[in-house]
């Protein structure tokens, strides 16, 4: 399914199910995406997460029922996914700036309408990508499970963490104290970032996400994941200039322009990757070296 296709039948199916209990999750599985690759999508191409345009959308109309209706505030709260007046009241007064018996007495309503899917044109700045089919390989780092819409502030986070406990000692020339230590020098862990959306794995409306190198073998220290990806087609995407910056740009124009209306390829597989070259430069450098990795099928 092309992408601007998807956003908008998933726009029209959240539309259609605003009063009922609907997740991320069940909103990606109406457009037959993966849950990963259809939140990072959404995001990209109309700024909100899934579950906060979903969100926005009920609080908008909790609003306009309470401005043109005698209900009760724990009648609306309930309709529209709330388990309790308080919690309702706290999202409703963070969104309109304002609490449900104001708006009841007159008080100004933030409108937040429904998302209008347009199909742009884009120029002729091509970005440089290359299909490569790649031998499987297996991966070796920290994992830890994220939730959709906290992971682009937890992520950072998570690498800080792992850098401190794990890298520090090493990266300023000493050996290894610990197996973990032992493990990150052995297979370069810091190489790559990535992003798994598996059920079995993470849970429930989850992905995991991988600090990680590739695999050289050996004991996989207790914590430590290995994931293997099998032998198929990759679209990646070389980029340059200092991070989070240049790889969220990047990011953001794949979902925007290259995989909307592909004539050839689609998204394959529940996993991509984040490179980053471990070897030359540091991340905040205007001419740092890195790449983002889907693995795709032809169509």
């Amino acid at each position: 399914m092309e992408w601007i296709t998807a956003i908008r039948k998933s726009v029209e199916y959240i539309e259609e199910h605003l009063k009922d209990k609907i997740s991320a999750q069940d909103v990606s599985e109406q457009v037959y995406l993966s849950q990963v690759h259809f939140q990072k999508g959404f995001q990209v191409m109309t700024g909100y997460s899934v579950s906060e345009y979903i969100r926005n959308r009920r609080l908008y109309l909790a609003a306009l029922d309470l401005k043109d209706s005698d209900r009760k505030v724990i009648d609306i709260a309930y309709e529209y996914g709330y388990e309790t007046p308080e919690s309702f009241t706290k999202a409703f007064t963070r969104f309109h700036g304002t609490s449900p018996s104001e708006i009841k007495q007159g008080g100004a309503v933030r409108s937040f309408l429904p998302l209008a899917i347009k199909i742009g044109i884009t120029g002729g700045d091509n970005m440089d990508v290359k299909i490569r089919n790649l031998f499987g390989f297996k991966v070796i780092g920290f994992a830890k499970t994220f939730c959709f819409d906290t992971a682009y502030e937890e992520i950072p986070k998570f690498w800080d963490e792992i850098c401190e406990k794990y890298a520090a000692n090493v990266y300023a020339g000493n050996e290894p104290a610990n197996e973990y230590e032992k493990a990150l020098i052995d297979n370069c862990i810091g190489e790559y970032g990535v992003c798994i959306d598996d059920e079995s794995i993470a849970g429930k409306g989850k992905f995991v996400y991988l600090i990680a190198g590739k695999y050289a073998g050996g004991e996989v220290p207790e914590g430590m994941m290995l994931y293997e990806f099998p032998r198929g087609d990759w679209a990646i995407f070389d980029c340059v200039g200092a991070i989070p910056d240049a790889l969220q740009a990047l990011n953001t124009r794949i979902f925007k322009e290259w995989l909307p209306g592909n004539p050839d390829y689609e998204i394959s597989g529940n996993a991509n990757v984040e490179w980053y070259d471990c070897m030359n430069g540091e991340k905040t450098d205007p001419d740092y070296h890195t790449a983002i990795w889907i693995p795709v099928k032809r169509k």
